[in-house]
């Protein structure tokens, strides 16, 4: 009889300490503290606690975290940080292993609140606030999203008009479509608020900028002119206290501008070393990317713990038996629930070393800026935020898609809050629509992509008429990712598309790139014939190919994810753990291509045959990789003490109660005595 069990994790020849050296990458150091350290109570979600009293332990837990001083990395040394941009994004990566109300209020306080008045504001800004902000002495808010404008910021409605005889601006919400909406630590919490307007002197509007801006006095009650109310629950995040803010005419000092790159007055003159309003306005928010980036590796790190609890409780959750044996099967051992786990497990490490690749990035620019003091590189800047646009939805939208997916995987278990997948769920669920909607990110991705065409190739025709793209437009393909070499090569041995075998690396690589290019393409011919088409105005224009256009960004996305997991097997040193990377990779490839296999057989990539070869050599992939599922999760490295799910802390005992079972049925059907008694627990196939 032919077992029904694969190798357990214990027979498993690789190291999954191995493993996660790779993926713990440049900032390991980070990654070790947190697991080492970050053990509290508090840190961790608790499970039936009122909204009230999960703000009053999250504001409790963000104190302690700021008393830890991990939340310095990224601020300057001189204010007691540590000036390391990658670290700080790496740090809330951590802590969002957690409970996610904290990483939410913490990205908050640090991330936008702190960050932006680190990044827009002067020295004397931060002699003033900066310490505080880091100590959490100061709670702050970060007021950009309004109740009638989230995407769209340059159009927010807040009005914020100097006066020369006042010296202070005149902040004012002229209707309720204008109140700041959804902003965390507002509700209760926050005692000074980051806030985007639009700056009027002179009579003239210069377009958005921020202020540092009191809400509330040293007692909490909220300052003359200003309206403070609460958002009360929402789906999940009940730890965030977000609120709304609304001024009547509110008195901001001159010098409570955030001014590094505009600046007014005492007269009330303008002035700016970036002249034109659209470029001042995008190498605004550009500074800001840190955010965006953070927010994608946090949802990197819940779908992590999503998949070990599903991924453990599936290799020792059994249902039915096989014929002739009275054994239940693992559910981890059913074709359709490795389909389920091992691709999502494949995905999850692709957009790890896509998101290590832009951390990097985003480290070097911005260190390059704030801390040397180098002129901005604007292709590099422009090219990190599509990076880090298109790299937020992939993690996002994968989070969403894969927590839900394990919390079916787990059956009735997965739907008990004890059990932490119902949180996970809740919590991230807002993550595709805050820091940037994933709809209007992929059009901006997209943008970027269809302008670099124009500028490499030539203009396009009628495209100066389309005035609100250009509005938006990057103005660069973006080239590879940092293995580009070895990638061009890979992509070069490979002579065409038909017979090549579907292992064979170029081959996944240039599929992905064909599509990416083709669909690239498609969409300027479809904008080139509407922008000759008599009568058809610039909006109609793009809006009639704004399907097209989501799905070149969405094959960009896939090829850069490709060509970042491909790197980080080529970095891997041990043995082992390169092959069994290898093999995921070839997981993600394939299964990414499976995904659109129609595409590909629309347009003569695949044809009938070699199209079920491909579903195919996906089965056989997911039979190699079954061995090596629970190392696969063990190398996520994810503390016990942070998973927080009743079912793991189970395990032990279910793990017990069915070895004693297999063991007396083995005695039951005569193949085995009592005393010595092997299981299937324990003993790999075969042996």
């Amino acid at each position: 009889m032919t077992s029904t069990q694969p190798a357990t994790a214990d027979t498993a020849t690789v190291d999954p300490a191995r493993i996660t050296e790779v993926l713990d990458g440049r900032w390991a150091h980070i990654r070790r503290d947190a697991r080492e350290n970050l053990d509290d109570a508090d840190f961790l979600p608790v499970y039936g606690e009122s909204m009230q009293e999960a703000r009053e332990r999250v504001t409790r837990a963000a104190k302690k975290l700021a008393d830890s001083g991990r939340v310095g990395y990224g601020f300057p040394k001189q204010y007691g940080g540590e000036d390391d941009m990658g670290g700080s994004v790496t740090s809330i990566e951590m802590l969002a292993f957690g409970d996610l109300s904290l990483m939410v209020k913490a990205g908050v306080q640090w991330g936008l609140f702190g960050g932006a008045m680190q990044l827009l504001g002067t020295k004397r800004q931060h002699d003033e606030y900066l310490a505080d902000a880091m100590s959490f002495d100061l709670p702050g808010c970060f007021a950009m999203t309004e109740t009638g404008h989230g995407s769209d910021v340059q159009q927010l409605r807040t009005t914020c008009t100097y006066d020369p005889e006042t010296q202070c601006f005149d902040l004012h919400t002229p209707h309720e479509a204008a109140r700041k909406d959804y902003i965390g630590n507002a509700a209760e919490d926050g005692r000074m608020a980051v806030v985007f307007a639009q700056l009027i002197t002179q009579g003239k509007n210069h377009g958005v900028h921020a202020w540092l801006v009191p809400i509330r006095d040293a007692e909490g009650n909220p300052m003359p002119g200003v309206t403070i109310g609460d958002d009360g629950p929402k789906a999940g995040l009940p730890g965030v206290d977000n609120g709304r803010l609304t001024f009547d005419h509110v008195q901001v000092p001159r010098d409570m501008l955030l001014d590094r790159y505009g600046q007014v007055a005492e007269d009330g003159t303008y002035t700016s070393s970036i002249e034109n309003e659209t470029r001042r306005f995008f190498t605004t928010l550009g500074t800001l990317v840190r955010g965006r980036v953070s927010v994608g590796g946090s949802a990197a790190s819940a779908t992590k713990l999503a998949l070990d609890i599903a991924v453990r409780y599936g290799d020792v959750r059994r249902q039915f038996t096989a014929p002739g044996d009275e054994r239940e099967i693992r559910i981890n051992d059913y074709l359709v629930h490795q389909r389920k786990l091992l691709p999502a497990l494949a995905t999850t490490y692709a957009l790890h070393f896509a998101q290590g690749e832009l951390v990097e990035t985003m480290h070097d620019v911005q260190t390059a800026v704030h801390v040397h003091g180098q002129e901005i590189d604007e292709q590099a800047q422009r090219e990190l935020e599509s990076r880090a646009a298109g790299l937020k939805v992939a993690q996002t939208a994968h989070a969403t898609k894969t927590i839900q997916m394990c919390r079916e995987a787990c059956g009735g278990a997965g739907y008990l809050q004890e059990n932490r997948l119902p949180h996970l769920k809740a919590d991230t669920d807002v993550f595709t629509t805050f820091e940037g909607d994933n709809t209007v990110l992929l059009q901006l991705v997209a943008k970027g992509l269809l302008t670099g065409y124009r500028d490499t190739f030539g203009s396009l025709e009628g495209w100066g008429k389309v005035s609100f793209v250009a509005d938006l437009v990057r103005e660069t393909v973006l080239e590879r990712t940092a293995a580009r070499g070895l990638i061009a090569r890979l992509v070069d041995a490979v002579p065409g598309v038909d017979d090549v075998p579907m292992l064979e690396r170029g081959w996944q690589l240039k599929m992905l790139e064909f599509r990416e290019k083709h669909t690239l393409e498609g969409a300027i011919r479809r904008l080139q014939n509407n922008s000759t088409t008599e009568g058809m105005d610039p909006f109609d224009m793009f809006n009639d190919v704004q399907d097209h256009v989501l799905k070149t960004a969405q094959t960009h996305i896939d090829r850069i994810v490709l060509e970042a997991f491909v790197a980080g097997v080529d970095r891997t040193t041990d043995p082992a753990a390169r092959t069994l990377l290898d093999t995921v990779c070839d997981l993600y490839a394939l299964s990414t291509i499976e995904a659109d296999k129609a595409w590909f057989l629309e347009h003569g990539q695949l044809t009938p045959a070699r199209a079920k070869t491909l579903t195919a050599t996906v089965n056989e992939l997911l039979k190699e990789l079954r061995p090596h599922i629970i190392t696969l999760v063990d190398a996520f490295a994810i503390p016990d003490r942070w998973k927080a799910a009743r079912i793991l802390d189970e395990e032990a005992d279910r793990q017990e109660a069915m070895a004693a079972r297999d063991a007396e049925l083995r005695v039951i059907n005569g193949e085995d005595t009592p005393e010595g008694t092997a299981t299937d627990l324990d003993v790999p196939p075969g042996q």
